[in-house]
């Protein structure tokens, strides 16, 4: 039986297989070509857009940490160093992606698993986030070889200090980005700060650095600084001071060390003292540099710049009598009184027995603009000018505030205040010829110093106050064998906060040595000692000795002659019949 005609008739004419395959053909070759145009566009022509995309995926801007400043004494010894360490930090986007190894992170760093992950999905959005800064790189090790995907390191610095205490108030310390926060890693701060690099590098799909593409900026280290401490003084002053805190069952102390010609710091101490290597947990109060900071009524330490003040204006001469009887003054509804009744004392004795009546007396006789103006050119009401942060000014009123009876107790040491620093700059201008200039922490940082006192004038005034330390005076504890020393004790009642004066005292001395040719000023600070003991909480009892048992080991250490062989000679000879060894000469370290 034949097909019906129409259905054969039907495929032959409507179904043609080579032009379909044709048209095929054309349109897939088509497309090829269009494929191929739009890759070469892609990739030769427009490819900006696509290389920052795939470069924004695998390339990566990375900081290159750089050390900070070494710090140094004056004869380059390290003080503050910088040591590398590293930092764990994570990407919490590829962590979460194996969420299952947080609880083994968390356990390697010590924290705990619920903390760590909370953590990690508050930035779920961000690329880094700190696991644990500034640890030992071995530990930093330990934690990568454990391998969890999105936990990497990087290299940073910690700051070291090697003399811990001693030197802590000085120095201040860094934060965990090691910045400056006090002392002078603050004041030098963008000095010792030294300039991160960068580099980019491209990182594989797992986050680890495969190429290094360039160097974008070099890093540039900190500069060093160069203090004019010396670590071997002020480990003595520091040790000493510490002793003589215990020995007095005293609050706090605070010892300076000025050379009085370049107004160079060789020491600074204070106590309570911390560990800038270690600061967690310790109070803040035990950070604070009570000798540039805390001011205190200064005291008998006054009553020296007091007669410099009447011996320039030609009232008395150092051998003026002067008529303390019957030891005691009424000024207004004030009684000002001595320890004793000392009678007729020479104008130099009203300093080596501490007169508070005779200062009275010798500053009656003086203009108060004049005594005024005096005090402010030994520094007294403004900042010594060394840049140390939170430097005080102290306080000096002007006479439009005084009253009856302040220029009178002002001439002894009270109603006015200064810091430690204050004062030792003041006698560092008496001992350098009626020089003051201005304290520096920095070696060869001195400035140009300012004439405040005919040089005369401040030779007759520091061997006036030589005879403090001798037989009689109120500081024989501050002598020092083979050396004359010139000095001035103070005991001041400390102000209470709920108006008049405490029963507590701020024991003080400050001295120069050696007279003859004066090289340091010192000021030794003791806080409320115990005044149960009578009259040996005051500045004679417990600080003139601080004094002597640290310039004992600070003139052998610097090189400077005595000038009281004869003294030194005696006493030899004294222990030489003791023992039978022939004396030795107290020539200076080498």
């Amino acid at each position: 039986m034949s097909a019906p005609r129409g259905q054969g008739r039907g495929r032959g004419v409507g179904y043609n297989a080579t032009h379909r395959v044709a048209l095929i053909g054309g349109v897939l070759a088509l497309c090829g070509v269009a494929l191929v145009a739009r890759a070469f566009h892609v990739q030769v022509i427009d490819n900006e857009f696509y290389l920052e995309q795939g470069d924004a995926r695998a390339l990566r801007e990375l900081p290159i940490a750089t050390s900070r400043g070494m710090i140094t004494d004056r004869n380059g010894e390290p003080l503050a160093v910088s040591t590398p360490v590293a930092s764990l930090w994570a990407n919490p986007p590829e962590l979460l992606e194996h969420a299952d190894r947080i609880g083994e992170l968390a356990a390697a760093l010590s924290v705990p698993a619920e903390t760590l992950a909370s953590r990690v999905s508050q930035r779920a959005d961000k690329e880094f986030m700190y696991l644990r800064r500034r640890i030992s790189p071995a530990a930093a090790d330990e934690v990568l070889d454990l391998g969890i995907p999105g936990v990497y390191s990087q290299r940073e610095y910690r700051r070291f200090y090697p003399q811990g205490e001693a030197l802590a108030h000085v120095l201040g310390f860094t934060n965990v980005d090691d910045r400056g926060q006090e002392g002078l890693e603050l004041a030098f701060d963008e000095w010792l700060s030294g300039t991160p690099g960068a580099k980019r590098v491209i990182r594989d799909g797992q986050g680890r650095i495969i190429a290094n593409v360039d160097l974008l900026r070099a890093p540039e280290p900190g500069k060093d600084l160069v203090l004019s401490i010396d670590r071997r003084i002020q480990y003595l002053a520091f040790r000493e001071l510490r002793r003589a805190i215990t020995e007095a069952k005293a609050a706090a102390g605070s010892v300076v060390i000025l050379d009085v010609h370049s107004g160079e710091v060789l020491a600074m101490a204070n106590l309570p003292s911390y560990n800038p290597n270690q600061l967690d947990g310790q109070a803040g109060d035990a950070r604070r540099n009570r000798a540039v900071t805390d001011v205190v009524e200064p005291g008998s330490t006054m009553k020296p710049i007091t007669v410099a003040a009447a011996l320039e204006q030609r009232v008395v001469a150092p051998d003026t009598i002067v008529d303390t009887s019957p030891g005691y003054l009424r000024i207004d509804r004030f009684t000002i009184s001595d320890f004793r009744n000392y009678g007729a004392l020479t104008t130099t004795g009203l300093l080596t027995k501490s007169s508070n009546v005779g200062s009275v007396k010798l500053v009656r006789q003086l203009e108060d603009d004049y005594y005024y103006e005096f005090l402010k050119r030994f520094g007294f009401g403004s900042k010594p000018g060394s840049g140390f942060p939170g430097e005080a000014s102290g306080l000096l009123a002007a006479p439009r505030q005084w009253d009856g009876s302040t220029k009178a107790t002002m001439s002894y040491g009270y109603g006015l205040s200064a810091t430690p620093l204050q004062i030792a700059v003041a006698y560092a201008a008496l001992a350098n010829g009626g020089k003051r200039i201005a304290p520096t922490f920095v070696k060869g940082g001195a400035t140009e110093a300012e004439e405040i006192l005919d040089p005369e004038l401040a030779d007759t005034l520091v061997h006036m106050m030589q005879t403090v330390t001798e037989p009689g005076g109120t500081a024989t504890g501050g002598a020092v064998l083979g050396y004359h020393v010139a000095g001035k004790t103070g005991t001041s009642r400390k102000f209470s906060s709920s108006g008049g004066y405490s029963r507590d005292y701020v024991a003080l001395f400050a001295g120069i040595v050696p007279v003859e040719n004066p090289r340091f000023a010192m000021v030794v600070l003791i806080d409320e000692p115990d005044a149960s003991k009578g009259h040996g909480y005051g500045g004679g009892a417990t600080a003139a000795p601080v004094f002597k048992s640290v310039m004992e080991g600070a003139l052998r250490l610097m090189d400077v002659p005595p000038d009281d062989i004869e003294t030194w000679i005696a006493a030899q000879a004294k222990a030489r019949g003791k023992d039978g060894n022939p004396p030795v000469l107290p020539l200076a370290a080498s």
